[in-house]
């Protein structure tokens, strides 16, 4: 189903999930019916909708769309591409930055999908390990590239406003496939990108 804007909302999904955030809000003690919130439980359901579109999406597909033959055979870089995810543990959300590299053996694809592929996988309910393994495996699958990396860096609310409450955590999570595997190139790869993993 390649990658498309997501504008459209199921209605009858957006009914089942607003009557369940009425029966949240209620839960909570609050009063659903109050002016500010009338509209929240609509507004939280396509809110959700939007926020794991991903599970409609075929990250394939859209590497698939714009593949294309070319004797290129030294590193691709994407650094420092935006990730907003939510925890599936909490349904909190953790956001930061997505570092992908590949080396391509015979065919390159076009530098927007992969920023891309990283959001499909990251609209859905997610923890950052899988998150960064579902994304690299998927390149790798798919372009059979000599290598693939992928390095995330990111914030979780969950650590941030509950639980040990620690503001200025960062985790970080890496991946390497094929020729990434070897010191070497994982080690300039790393420095590309501004990272202190090596």
């Amino acid at each position: 189903m390649g990658y498309r804007r997501f504008e459209e909302y199921n209605l009858q999904v957006t009914d089942v999930i607003k009557q369940s955030y009425q029966t949240i809000i209620s839960d909570l003690g609050e009063n659903p019916e109050r002016e500010g919130l009338l509209k929240t439980p609509e507004r939280a359901a396509k809110a959700m909708q939007f926020l794991t579109q991903g599970y409609h999406q075929d990250p394939e597909e859209i590497l698939k769309e714009a593949t294309f033959r070319e004797g290129y055979n030294d590193m691709v870089v994407v650094k420092d591409i935006e990730v907003y995810s939510l925890c599936e543990h909490h349904m909190l959300p953790f956001f930061g930055k997505a570092h992908v590299a590949y080396i391509p053996d015979g065919q390159i694809v076009g530098l927007s999908k992969i920023p891309r592929v990283v959001d499909v996988f990251a609209r859905r309910l997610q923890v950052q390990e899988r998150l960064t393994h579902d994304i690299l495996e998927c390149i790798n699958t798919t372009l059979r590239p000599q290598g693939v990396a992928v390095v995330i860096e990111a914030c979780h609310m969950c650590m941030m406003m509950r639980g040990v409450q620690k503001q200025n955590s960062v985790t970080t999570t890496s991946g390497f496939r094929g020729i990434f595997e070897k010191v070497e190139t994982r080690t300039e790869f790393l420095r590309l990108i501004g990272s202190d993993l090596s």
